[in-house]
């Protein structure tokens, strides 16, 4: 037997009976009116005939048995001559099975597809218990208890456009009734149930499967919501960054945009509109595509639209429907910019809708259909009630675009630091608020940290400004030659005695390169090719066309900016960018970790190496947490991540167009000074004059040498760690024989006294050499492991 409680997990156990319409058919019988009369006894007679029809069935193989005699007994319900525009349908509640539909309801489902299956939409699994449950306090117990909310139904067309249909219940030809040894809710029971929505256990706790009656029938109305819904649905994809959306987010937007349009094969698109370049271009972040840019980044508005399209989309913000792309494309013989585009991707209808806000256009709305005149002026009425969803969805995207501009703009081109961060916030705080209470030339505080130690260190390129000059020599030399040899045939196909001159200007040049590279010998070269050599060749190329080709070689190889031959010059700026790159990409990818064990101020430049500042205190910090520790082992991270990132250089040696070395140094501090941010440079320095004196060391102490020699400090393979007092330098040789230890360091270490430099005396340096491996055998070695270290 096919039961209709077979598989339903519910507080009732349904029956379906129709004791409730045959009662109001008895009412008939004593009604004046004979044909009521007659027409109630008909029906009545289904009840002696079939007992059961009044009493309740479950089985679903009878009750399909009686599909003749359940026509003729709902008939007055269902109406013939309404079916076709109403669409509802007898049954049982929440399980989704009916046994009479409406001629509209059944040929719904029939366009459905044979393997549609009817669902609430909105309500599964334990809330499908728990509205049950509510259904039986309020008709049976006569609670207050109204569950409005409403159930849908989703249900293609013969299109496969989703339509949506909101479920209304008529129960008024059912009763609910308490099963045997059911235990009844009290009041205290429902107090505790209302509060407790979603607590199923509880729930079932009081009303356990089965145990009430369900017996009768409902009568399901339903109504197309599609457009409404479609409304809804933008507001909920549209909720958050429309810069974020997914591939699948815009697959629902796409499908929301069939519904609303009633249109299958509608595709969706926006192009986002510059008003500082006056142009379209592709949203950043986000997925969607753009009909009218056609796989390019971004696209001239001028060039993307014709004249009357221009105007009307971005200086009246009014929209343009092509409702046959064929057509236009043949009107204007293949010249309208939009009509083109489409054209070329084979749409055939299109609507460009423009979102404003403010009189100011945001961007381009761009529905295309492969249907000709699907999409046309009067089918775009239907946007109307969605376009504030989708302006409001821009709008927040344009902010958080320009939010994000400004933190890029922050990050790389101010010195801000996260760890200093809410100082910043805390006097711009303060700014607003004298702003706000019209206080005369309100003043942005001074941002100043007193009491922070100092770090600085760098990997520095070796021997930078020569291997600059030698590769600049080698491109004045190179282009010196080609234009020797061009002006050696010039001479041999007309020989004259000013080009014996220009030859021995160019050899000259060249002489002069080999023996004594100056500071104004390139400036001189270049004036020299540029007013000598560029007209006689321009000459040349016109009076004699065979040496074209040579003449355009030499032309071509000259860089367009800096209008000289970029060949070895280039090599040496790919090497020093490259190498930068990875110094600084590496040092910040391992501050990541030093900011996790104590916050503190950091900030790095890239010049030929890349150095980096780093301040540590509690005035950073603002907690009274900081203790010298932290100041250790920040040292000790700083002497080993230098080790690393020398490492790290040599491994990628190989990769750069030119093999240079690179040399690294520390410098040490050990008093703690105050900072402040220059407004003018954007960037932290020391503040008052006796800090200054830390300032210019770490200015000239690279350029250092060895008292006494001509030896720079600063070699390649070796790490120098300059300082002036003796407990730094104890410090720092127990941090080397901890790295020496770990194989970081090799054994030689040198105590190093330095020549005085303008205005300091006294510096001392310790200069060890660095061990390379391949593999890094741990990443981090913390001040705690170096005194566990010591103890043994």
């Amino acid at each position: 037997m096919k039961d209709l409680n077979n598989f339903f997990d519910s507080p009732v156990l349904l029956k379906i009976g129709f004791h409730r319409l045959f009662e109001f058919y008895e009412s008939w019988l004593t009604d004046p009116n004979p044909i009521k009369v007659n027409r109630a006894k008909e029906l009545l007679s289904l009840k002696e005939s079939f007992p059961y029809l009044n009493e309740g069935i479950s089985d679903l193989d009878l009750l399909e048995q009686l599909t003749d005699q359940l026509e003729f007994l709902l008939e007055d319900l269902f109406p013939d001559m309404l079916g076709t525009n109403e669409i509802k349908a007898a049954g049982v509640p929440y399980r989704n099975y009916y046994f009479k539909y409406s001629s509209r309801f059944n040929n719904i489902l029939n366009n459905a597809g044979n393997d549609f299956v009817l669902t609430v939409q909105n309500i599964v699994g334990d809330d499908l218990y728990i509205v049950a449950c509510t259904m039986i306090l309020q008709f049976y117990y006569g609670y207050e208890i109204k569950l409005n909310r409403p159930f849908f139904y989703q249900i293609p067309d013969q299109r496969g456009i989703m339509r949506h249909y909101k479920l209304m219940y008529n129960a008024d030809f059912t009763d609910i009734i308490i099963n045997d040894g059911v235990q009844p809710i009290t009041q205290e029971d429902f107090e505790e149930l209302i509060d407790n929505f979603h607590d199923v256990d509880l729930w079932r706790e009081k009303f356990p499967p089965r145990s009430y009656t369900m017996k009768g029938f409902i009568i399901s109305n339903l109504f197309d919501v599609t457009q409404d819904q479609s409304v809804s649905n933008f507001k909920s994809n549209l909720i958050g960054d429309f810069k974020e959306i997914s591939h699948e987010g815009i697959k629902e937007i796409t499908k929301t945009f069939q519904s609303l349009m009633g249109i299958p094969d509608i595709e969706v698109g926006f192009s986002e509109y510059i008003a500082e370049e006056e142009s379209f271009q592709l949203l950043f972040g986000n997925y969607m595509n753009s009909f009218l840019l056609n796989k390019e980044d971004s696209k001239d508005c001028h060039k993307a639209l014709c004249d009357d399209s221009y105007e009307s989309l971005v200086n009246h913000h009014q929209l343009v429907a092509i409702s046959d792309v064929d057509r236009c494309y043949k009107k204007s013989k293949g010249k309208n910019p939009q009509c083109v585009v489409l054209y070329n991707q084979g749409y055939k209808s299109a609507l460009l809708v423009p979102i404003a806000e403010k009189e100011k256009l945001i961007g381009v709305l761009e529905l295309v259909s492969k249907t000709p005149k699907v999409l046309n002026s009067v089918t775009a009425q239907r946007l109307e009630d969605v376009m504030p969803f989708i302006v409001s969805a821009l709008q927040r995207a344009k902010r958080e675009e320009a939010n994000l501009i400004e933190a890029i703009i922050q990050q790389e081109c101010t010195a801000i630091h996260p760890s200093v961060h809410w100082k910043f916030k805390s006097a711009a705080r303060k700014f607003i608020h004298q702003n706000k209470l019209d206080e005369t030339n309100p003043q942005f505080d001074s941002i100043k940290f007193d009491q922070v130690y100092p770090l600085f260190g760098q990997i520095d390129i070796q021997g930078s400004s020569e291997a600059r000059n030698t590769a600049t020599k080698k491109d004045l030399c190179l282009q010196l030659r080609m234009v020797e040899k061009l002006i050696l045939n010039f001479n041999e196909r007309e020989p004259l005695p000013i080009f014996n001159q220009i030859l021995n200007l160019i050899n000259k040049h060249l002489g002069d390169l080999e023996t004594e590279f100056r500071v104004d010998s390139e400036q001189q070269i270049l004036k020299f090719l540029k007013e000598e050599i560029d007209p006689i060749l321009i000459f040349q190329k016109k009076k004699y066309p065979d040496f074209l080709d040579d003449i355009d070689s030499y032309f071509q190889r000259i860089d367009p900016v800096l209008n000289i031959f970029y060949v070895h010059r280039k090599s040496y700026d790919e090497t020093v960018s490259k190498v930068n790159f990875h110094m600084a990409d590496y040092l910040d990818g391992r501050q990541v970790e030093a900011q996790a064990m104590y916050p503190h101020y950091f900030e790095r430049f890239k010049t030929d190496g890349v150095e980096h500042n780093m301040y540590i205190g509690e005035a950073i910090t603002r907690e009274e947490s900081f203790n010298k520790l932290y100041l250790y082992n920040l040292r000790l991270w700083q002497l080993q991540v230098m080790v690393e990132m020398e490492n790290e250089f040599y491994r990628r040696k190989q990769e750069y167009p030119l093999q240079l070395d690179v040399a690294s140094m520390i410098l040490v501090y050990n008093q703690p000074l105050s900072i402040h941010f220059r407004m003018d440079e954007k960037q932290f320095d020391v503040d008052g004059t006796y800090n200054a004196r830390y300032q210019v060391v770490k200015k000239r102490v690279d350029k250092a040498f060895v008292k006494g020699t001509n030896e720079r400090l600063t070699q390649n393979g070796k790490i120098a760690i300059v300082y002036s007092q003796k407990e730094d330098e104890t410090e720092y040789l127990e941090y080397i024989k901890f790295l020496q230890a770990k194989n970081y360091l090799n054994d030689t270490v040198e105590i190093l006294e330095l020549e005085d430099l303008q205005g300091i005396t006294g510096l001392k340096a310790i200069r060890v050499g660095v061990l390379y491996h391949k593999e890094k055998d741990k990443d981090y070695y913390s001040y705690e492991d170096l005194m566990d270290e010591l103890k043994n």
